[in-house]
């Protein structure tokens, strides 16, 4: 199996290696109020993917807090209990001294 894990990542690394090679043509990628950029197209593709990558992780953050804090409350919740149960205190006139 780790064989065969080896295998199919050699498989996706060539892939992406000729897909690199077979792309080195310059791609122009034109911006707002006439600014361009000119790159070969397998970085333009690249940023893309980075840029969508980041737009993902960023748009995930808010979620990811608010579950973070919820956990947080809720691990507080279940563990006031137990810090706020009165402990028994013994009686010292009626119980004797320990070890005796």
């Amino acid at each position: 199996m780790k064989y065969l894990l080896w295998l199919l990542k050699a498989a996706i690394f060539f892939t992406l290696f000729a897909f690199a090679l077979n792309n080195q043509q310059d791609a122009t990628v034109h911006f707002f109020f006439g600014t361009q950029w000119r790159a070969p197209l397998v970085l333009v593709v690249l940023a893309a993917f980075a840029a969508g990558l980041v737009t993902g992780v960023l748009g995930m953050v808010p979620r990811w807090w608010k579950h973070r804090s919820a956990a947080r409350l809720a691990q507080q919740q279940a563990l006031q209990p137990m810090a706020s149960a009165p402990t028994p205190t013994p009686n010292t006139e009626t119980t004797p001294p320990h070890g005796i």
